[in-house]
C-alpha cells in the first residue's frame, strides 16, 4: 500500500536521477578526456601547475551549477516526498481507514517514512557518489573542498542533508495538516538549514587552527578587497594553501592593536605616488609600511572527512529526533 500510494512521485524521481546521471557520467568522462590532454601538454613543457589550473578554470562554473543543482535536491525531496506522506492523509480524511486496521499508526509510520526515506537515500547516494567522482580531477587541482557549495554537494553530506528534509517534511505535514503550506513551509525550514549549517555551524565543529600572516605589500595584492567593518579595517579573501580560512581579524599592528581607521583612509585615497602595479596600486606599500599583520583561524583540507562525518551524524540526529517527535505525536495527539 506504501508503494502505491507514493509510486507516482518515485517514478519521477526515478527518471529524473537517471537524466542527472546521465549528464553527470558524461561531463565525468569528458573532465578525464581534458584531464589527459592537459597531462600530456605539461608533460612536453614540463610545467603542470599552471596547465592543470587551466583545467580547474574549464569545469568550475560547470561543476557549480551542478552542485548548486544537487544543492536543490533536499529541499525539493522535503517538499514532494515528505510534505504529503501524512499530510495529505489528514487533509483528505483517510487516516480514518488507515488507523482502524490492524496495523498501529506506529507501525503505519514506520513503514511510511521508511518507504520515502530508502528512496531519499538511494537517490541522493546515487547523484552524490556521480557528482564526486565527476568533478574529483577538478577537486584534486582546485584544492578548494570545504567552499560551501562543493562541501554540501559531496561525499556523505548530501545523502544526509535529503534523509533529513524527507523527514521534516513528514513532521511538518503532520503538523500543519494540509498538503500546500506544509509543503511551502518545507521548502522555506529546510533551505533556512541549508544555509544555517555551513554559515554558523560547521566552522565550530571542530576548533581551528591559527596562524599570524605579515600583511606585505605582495601579500595585500593577494587580497581580494580591501574595506571596512563597521570602523574596523579589513582584508576580504585572504586564502591559506590547502585550508579553508573560516575567519580573520581586523588589520592589526605590531602591537596587536587594530590600524587607526584614518591612516587607512589616508592610504586607500591619498597613497604617496611610488608607481606600485600591485592589484591595490600606491595603498599597498603604503599599508605594509605601517608593519602589520592579520590573525587567522583556518581549517585544513586534511580534516576533510572528519568534517563530512561530523555534519552527516549532526544531520542523521536530527533525522532521528523528528521521526520520534513524529511517532509521539501520531500516537498521542492525532
Amino acid at each position: 500500500m506504501s508503494w502505491r500510494q507514493s509510486r507516482l512521485s518515485l517514478m519521477v524521481g526515478a527518471v529524473v536521477l537517471a537524466a542527472l546521471a546521465a549528464y553527470l557520467i558524461s561531463t565525468g568522462l569528458d573532465i578525464r578526456a581534458a584531464r589527459d590532454g592537459y597531462l600530456a601538454q605539461c608533460h612536453a613543457t614540463g610545467d603542470c601547475t599552471a596547465t592543470m589550473a587551466r583545467l580547474a578554470g574549464d569545469y568550475r562554473t560547470r561543476l557549480l551549477l551542478l552542485a548548486g543543482v544537487l544543492g536543490l535536491v533536499p529541499p525539493l525531496i522535503g517538499m514532494f516526498w515528505g510534505a504529503p506522506l501524512i499530510a495529505r492523509e489528514l487533509e483528505t480524511g483517510t487516516h480514518r481507514l488507515a488507523w482502524n486496521q490492524s496495523v498501529t499508526r506506529r507501525r503505519w509510520l514506520a513503514v511510511r517514512l521508511s518507504t520515502v526515506l530508502l528512496a531519499t537515500l538511494l537517490f541522493a547516494a546515487v547523484a552524490a557518489a556521480l557528482l564526486t567522482w565527476a568533478a574529483s580531477p577538478v577537486d584534486a587541482v582546485a584544492g578548494d573542498r570545504f567552499a560551501t557549495v562543493n562541501f554540501g554537494a559531496r561525499d556523505l553530506s548530501p545523502i544526509a542533508q535529503a534523509a533529513f528534509a524527507s523527514v521534516l517534511g513528514a513532521v511538518t505535514g503532520l503538523f500543519v495538516r494540509r498538503t500546500v503550506p506544509a509543503m511551502a513551509l518545507t521548502g522555506l525550514l529546510v533551505i533556512a538549514v541549508l544555509f544555517v549549517m555551513p554559515n554558523a555551524v560547521r566552522p565550530h565543529l571542530m576548533p581551528p587552527l591559527h596562524l599570524t600572516r605579515p600583511m606585505t605589500a605582495s601579500a595585500i595584492d593577494e587580497a581580494h578587497g580591501l574595506g571596512t567593518l563597521g570602523s574596523a579595517p579589513v582584508v576580504r579573501g585572504i586564502e591559506v594553501p590547502d585550508a579553508w580560512v573560516t575567519s580573520t581579524s581586523e588589520l592589526l599592528t605590531a602591537d596587536g592593536r587594530p590600524l587607526d581607521a584614518r591612516a587607512f583612509d589616508d592610504c586607500l585615497m591619498r597613497a604617496p605616488k611610488t608607481g606600485a602595479r600591485g592589484t591595490f596600486g600606491d595603498s599597498s606599500p603604503c599599508l605594509a609600511a605601517y608593519d602589520l599583520h592579520l590573525d587567522i583561524a583556518y581549517q585544513p583540507n586534511s580534516r576533510f572527512w572528519r568534517f563530512q562525518l561530523l555534519e552527516t551524524a549532526l544531520y542523521l540526529s536530527l533525522t532521528a529526533l523528528l521521526a520520534f517527535v513524529a511517532a509521539w505525536r501520531i500516537r498521542h495527539r492525532t
